[in-house]
């Protein structure tokens, strides 16, 4: 027992690597990280003035719409830090305590993100295939539930990953693949035990990301035969333009998560460079690119965004 004391307290920080691969780029990429916080910050604080302003979307698509544009706010400052102290300011340390609250939030705000897309495609479901009950199913109480379930649910998902590596004793190099701590970079450090860190974590990816999946996929083929059912092309048209937004933002959040996922459990002789990569798209592009999506695909906020920046005398 006095050894396991000894392994945890003697591993007080990490070290997070930027990429010193590209060590003649580091201020580029440092600017181009730079340049996609403020797309994301901007974009998502620009979404959340708008539906708070523009009384014709205080509807449920747009209250989820919000909710999306607060945790993708939450996984840009999350990552922030770190990202701009380890490229900007080369202090590339953080304390192992800080290591795992920064750890917690980034998975905590990704497994809201699943459930947050989840709800929009319910939200899309019902205002296709039942539009004659849409206000009577998804009313404001119900949209509020919908919500603080989602965050509950990945609350208690996530809770646990800090216990569980705070158990183990970390004797080995404490130098990390990334600029910010995640749960399958960490869990290769301590030289104990590790299984049920590893099981516990595909547990949940697959409880909530392959469930989520699952429904959302679920929920477009009932769309899809709701559309095609229609009889005039010029509406299907109509009425699949209204998921494509929605579309958008679903295969930018998977197709990069299932990918890092991929790299990380099988990709063990890929190159360094390309887990590095796999990660920043995950947890860079979704934010930058929710609010551009919703800005060019949504009527109401295109206009608005119109008014604000070209006809500000309006």
């Amino acid at each position: 027992m006095g050894s396991f004391g000894t392994n945890i307290s003697s591993t007080t920080s990490f070290s997070l690597t930027g990429f010193p691969e590209m060590e003649g780029l580091q201020h580029s990429l440092a600017a181009l990280l730079l340049l996609l916080y403020a797309i994301s910050i901007l974009g998502n604080i620009l979404i959340l003035f708008i539906i708070k302003e523009e009384q014709s979307l205080h509807q449920p698509m747009y209250y989820f719409l919000s909710l999306l544009s607060v945790n993708d706010l939450g996984v840009s400052f999350s990552t922030l830090p770190t990202v701009l102290a380890a490229l900007c300011f080369h202090a590339p340390d953080i304390a192992f305590d800080a290591c795992l609250t920064q750890m917690f939030f980034i998975h905590f705000f990704s497994w809201t993100e699943s459930g947050i897309l989840l709800a929009m495609s319910f939200d899309r479901y019902v205002a296709i295939c039942n539009p004659l009950r849409y206000s009577s199913v998804l009313t404001d109480i119900r949209v509020a539930h919908m919500g603080i379930s989602i965050i509950i649910r990945s609350f208690c998902m996530v809770f646990p990953l800090p216990f569980l590596l705070k158990r183990l004793p970390f004797c080995k190099a404490n130098v990390l693949t990334h600029s910010y701590c995640l749960h399958p970079d960490l869990i290769h450090l301590p030289c104990g035990d590790t299984t049920i860190n590893s099981m516990y974590g595909l547990f949940i990816v697959i409880s909530a990301f392959g469930v989520d999946s699952v429904l959302i996929l679920l929920s477009y083929v009932l769309i899809l035969h709701s559309i095609l059912a229609i009889a005039s092309q010029e509406e299907r048209l109509k009425t699949l333009n209204t998921c494509v937004s929605h579309i958008c933002a679903v295969l930018i959040f998977y197709v990069p998560m299932v990918s890092v996922s991929m790299v990380h459990r099988f990709g063990k002789h890929a190159p360094e460079y390309m887990h590095k990569f796999m990660s920043l798209v995950y947890l860079f592009v979704p934010p930058m690119l929710n609010p551009i999506i919703y800005s060019i695909k949504t009527k109401e906020i295109r206009k608005r965004l119109y008014k604000m920046f070209l006809k500000p005398n309006l």
